[in-house]
């Protein structure tokens, strides 16, 4: 393996990926802040972190899948830990009985998006550019690898308080949801976990690629039409080939945590083109479905995207606020979300609306 290209990640991308992970966590993956700060400090005491490329990999090498889980809400009161979710991998080896080759995160979207650097700065092995959502996604049945059909378990859940504690086996992924929800609900409705390990064959295979890349590229974006003065949301649409679907401001927001979920809606009154016109997105962990005067105009697995409408910075289902100006764009979907088996895993009706899918996108924009 002595060959393999590894790249320092710098502080700088490091900056640029809490922005750009918080535009893909598409109001969900919980906010990048607070990871960003821990990474900050590790970065302060001499710890660096290393990006791989999937392809990479060895077929045999052992990769560690690694999240929060719980609710974006709770996520902003506990602060979140690097030695947390690093412990959550470690149970993970003495389970097995082997070690990681590399760490990457289940969903590069939001908080999560941070949580393979965290780790990686204290296991010492390199991050994986690649993740298995390509976004955030609020299931663990809702990824690339159970789209895949690869096996759910072990999981390993980490609580700060000293509670460890194992999913062995499941007949199913959502089985695994079902169950570790539980356990996430009962450790305060946010958890550090080691998803089921991943081979480098599986990871080349059924990993979403490049998305640590595409993330910080994102947020350089923005980050560089800000200090150029110039149009942060242009840039963007114009860097990841997204659509704008309304402008306008907050007037009502409808918010609950429930069963380990952030769930509820927002409601945007028009403003600009879109005056006169409402757009009402309704979420769990996410935005899910966009209703333009009570038509479904956006739903996922397409990207919906609430920015806001000065600084381009993505804006969360747990920090939505009356009086926000914002911009909803849209951002395409990897493309093993939207084929027909990838549908039942993250399509609408995975949400229980009665929706048949409908991208924003045509399949030559979309990259398919």
């Amino acid at each position: 393996m002595s060959g393999i290209a590894l790249k320092t990640v710098s502080l700088e991308e490091i900056e640029a990926l809490a922005v750009g992970a918080w535009i893909l966590g598409t109001g969900g993956g919980g906010s990048p802040y607070l990871g960003l700060l821990n990474l900050r400090r590790l970065n302060a005491d001499g710890h660096r972190v290393q990006l791989m490329s999937p392809l990479d990999l060895a077929d045999d090498d052992w990769v560690a899948v690694v999240s929060n889980m719980g609710a974006p809400l709770v996520g902003q009161e506990r602060l979140a830990d690097s030695r947390s979710i690093a412990r959550a991998v470690r149970m993970q080896e003495e389970i097995n009985g082997f070690k990681f080759r590399a760490v990457m995160s289940v969903e590069i979207g939001g908080g999560n998006g941070m949580q393979a650097l965290m780790a990686a700065a204290h296991l010492g092995i390199p991050v994986v550019d690649a993740d298995c959502m390509g976004r955030a996604f609020p299931d663990a049945q809702m990824t690339s690898v159970a789209i895949g059909g690869l096996r759910p378990y072990p999981c390993t859940r980490y609580d700060p308080r000293g509670i460890e504690a194992v999913v062995t086996k499941v007949p199913s992924w959502k089985w695994m949801e079902r169950a570790s929800r539980k356990i996430c609900v009962e450790m305060g409705s946010i958890a550090s976990t080691s998803k089921a390990p991943r081979t480098g064959r599986e990871v080349k295979d059924w990993g979403i690629h490049f998305t640590t890349t595409a993330a910080i590229r994102i947020g350089r974006a923005v980050e560089d039409a800000n200090r150029w003065h110039k149009d942060p949301i242009a840039a963007l649409l114009a860097s990841e080939r997204g659509k704008k679907l309304f402008t306008g401001k907050i007037v009502d927001v409808a918010r609950r945590t429930t069963e380990g979920f952030l769930r509820g809606s927002a409601t945007v009154e028009g403003s600009d083109d879109d005056r006169g016109d409402r757009l009402k997105l309704s979420f769990q962990n996410e935005w899910v479905v966009a209703w333009r005067n009570d038509e479904a105009v956006a739903m996922s697995p397409d990207l919906i995207c609430v920015l806001d409408s000065v600084n381009g910075h993505a804006v969360g289902t747990e920090t939505v606020r009356y009086g926000q100006r914002v911009t909803i764009v849209a951002l395409p979907a990897p493309p093993v979300l939207s084929s027909p088996r990838g549908l039942e895993f993250v399509g609408p009706r995975a949400f229980g609306y009665d929706l048949e899918f409908r991208s924003v996108f045509s399949p030559a924009e979309a990259g398919a």
